[in-house]
């Protein structure tokens, strides 16, 4: 694999002031261009919208319409769901990701490893149709698709597990985060044990299932401090891409963080494998003294201190869903 240009103007003998400005210019730039996409994006929007032909308002029918406001609890962002009465169909995995229950992803496993039950029949296939009339369990539990959409973003300490629960009773993100809110959530993508940062969490399926698939190619930055100086070397290998046990990978920029200390690392990846970050490392027999995850699809934590959470604001999620949907290769 060729090397790019963010590669190459790493791996030039540079002051780190000078690298830093040039990070702090490129960044400034993808802001300026990513709220360029987006206003012109919405600008279209709303030209459409008036060029449509007006309508007479519908009579007001409650029972037939296919779509209601849900009040939002203290927190949610309210959105409009599709009303359970409507008798819409979608996959038992969708259904399940809008239960709050977990990913699309992960529900369709759930189907797979024969835990989901739909009116009492076992359910074999994740694409199988259900309507909201139709009883579906998961692990003996009913579960009901979620009315109102939770964001939160949580800024992860190390010790704590990215699950829902642990069968050995350790600490998991969701006990950072039980007064945040009464809906349950479940992470967006995994954080071992020992790494901190920046986390997801949601109930919302849908914007779970994109941010974690691998097509979209969502980009991670992470600070990592290693048990001794990375050699210019070394460094040049992983930037050219190296091949590891589940196959090849090459980060999209990688650049020492500290001038003054060069075991301290700051890299840039789009892949979703586990542990990726640390087996990169370790390919070259580096021990990794501390992983911190420093911005996830464009969050960060900023002004979130370790261990705390907020809520994502409607301008994020605005961002977040639009960056995924369109934008999200624009600077790969």
């Amino acid at each position: 694999m060729k090397r790019t240009d963010n590669f190459q103007k790493f791996v030039k003998q540079k002051k780190g002031s000078a690298i830093k400005e040039e990070i702090r210019q490129d960044k400034k730039r993808e802001k300026k261009e990513r709220a360029e996409a987006i206003e012109k994006h919405f600008a279209k929007k709303r030209a459409e919208k008036l060029q449509r032909p007006v309508q007479e308002a519908p009579v007001k029918k409650v029972a037939s319409n296919k779509y209601a406001k849900i009040k939002s609890a203290p927190g949610a962002i309210t959105k409009v769901v599709e009303n359970t009465s409507s008798g819409e169909t979608m996959p038992v995995n969708k259904f399940i990701a809008h239960s709050g229950v977990c990913s699309r992803r992960d529900a369709a496993i759930l189907v797979k490893e024969g835990k989901v039950m739909v009116n009492g029949e076992l359910a074999i296939d994740p694409g199988m149709k259900v309507s909201p009339a139709d009883v579906v369990k998961v692990n003996g539990k009913k579960i009901t698709p979620t009315k109102n959409f939770v964001y939160i973003l949580l800024n992860k300490p190390k010790d704590y597990l990215t699950t829902l629960e642990d069968p050995q009773g350790r600490k998991t993100v969701l006990d950072l985060i039980k007064q945040a809110t009464t809906e349950r959530v479940y992470p967006v993508g995994r954080l071992d044990r020992n790494t901190s940062g920046v986390l997801l969490l949601t109930n919302d399926g849908e914007l779970a299932q994109k941010l974690s698939h691998p097509k979209h190619e969502i980009k991670k930055v992470y600070e990592v401090r290693l048990d001794r100086a990375l050699t210019k070397g070394d460094m040049d290998k992983i930037a050219g891409g190296i091949t590891l046990e589940d196959g090849f990978v090459a980060p999209d920029v990688i650049a020492y963080a500290d001038a003054q200390d060069k075991s301290i690392i700051g890299i840039e990846i789009h892949s979703g494998r586990n542990r990726i970050v640390r087996r990169i490392f370790e390919h070259f027999k580096y021990d990794i003294k501390a992983l911190d995850r420093v911005m996830f699809a464009g969050l960060t934590k900023k002004n979130v201190q370790r261990g705390k959470w907020r809520f994502l604001n409607e301008k994020e999620l605005r961002i977040l869903k639009f960056m995924n949907q369109s934008f999200v290769k624009v600077n790969s």
